[in-house]
């Protein structure tokens, strides 16, 4: 991460989180801005895992030690930061500090962008579309599958390609059988979505032939390929045609009820 990018989130940090501290002669200020109180709590219980009356009451001191913290981290911890506060931001506004933070990404040429509230290595603003329709288009287990393979595409440390690969596809193989209300695997059943909603039969043989790729003996399933041979290309590929896939079928479904 460039100097310059660190400068740049931290000062988008000031200007939606900081900036809107408000001070007074009378009252501490975690008195009168609760709401600041309350995301330093969450900050220093879940995010540091320090203990809560670790703390103090001075603000300024926090304030002096989220700083130096956020400076002296590693670059993937800083992405985590902006992770945490994207999810826990304590005032109105926070899909204004999420677009001002992939503006800040793009224009600084960072391979990262805020999807859903992770940062992850998808920069193709489609392909960002995609994944967040499906996301928020979605729910049950076809959510949480699309959402497990994000975060396991997104861990900056520890990224695990393989099982992201798993629940990319799973979650298709979710949103069919609940389309069709059917138990089974995606390749027993694709064939009957082809006739319930009219799915091109290119279509339909291209997910049989993916499904195939990882279910088969030599497929990411039966754990035979080395994890090596398994890279974020891929990964990011089935998130992306997965995503893409399960608006498709969303929205062939909306058009069949009109």
């Amino acid at each position: 991460m460039s100097d310059e990018l660190r400068n740049a989130l931290w000062s988008l940090l000031k200007i939606h989180i900081w900036d809107q501290v408000r001070s007074s002669p009378y009252v501490p200020i975690f008195v009168a801005n609760p709401d600041i109180k309350d995301f330093c709590d969450r900050l220093w219980f879940s995010y540091y895992k320090r203990p809560l009356d670790n703390i103090g009451e001075d603000w300024e001191n926090v304030y002096k030690r989220i700083r130096k913290d956020f400076y002296e981290s590693q670059w993937y911890d800083v992405y985590d930061f902006v992770e945490f506060v994207a999810a826990n931001f304590p005032y109105e506004g926070g899909a204004s500090f999420i677009a001002s933070c992939n503006i800040t990404l793009k224009r600084e040429g960072s391979a990262y962008r805020v999807v859903d509230g992770l940062i992850a290595r998808i920069i193709e603003e489609e392909q960002v579309a995609e994944v967040e329709l499906a996301l928020e288009k979605t729910q049950g287990p076809v959510r949480t599958h699309l959402r497990r393979a994000l975060e396991l595409l997104s861990n900056k440390e520890n990224p695990d390609y393989r099982n992201s690969i798993k629940e990319s596809i799973s979650a298709v193989e979710s949103l069919v059988a609940t389309t069709l209300g059917e138990k089974g695997t995606l390749g027993q059943l694709i064939k009957k979505l082809e006739e319930q909603i009219g799915l091109h039969s290119a279509l339909r043989n291209a997910f049989s032939n993916l499904y195939g790729y990882t279910s088969d003996k030599e497929g990411i399933r039966h754990a035979i390929l080395e994890s090596e041979s398994v890279r974020f290309e891929d990964a990011k590929f089935f998130l992306v045609v997965c995503s893409a896939f399960t608006n498709f079928v969303n929205t062939k479904i909306a058009a069949s009820k009109q």
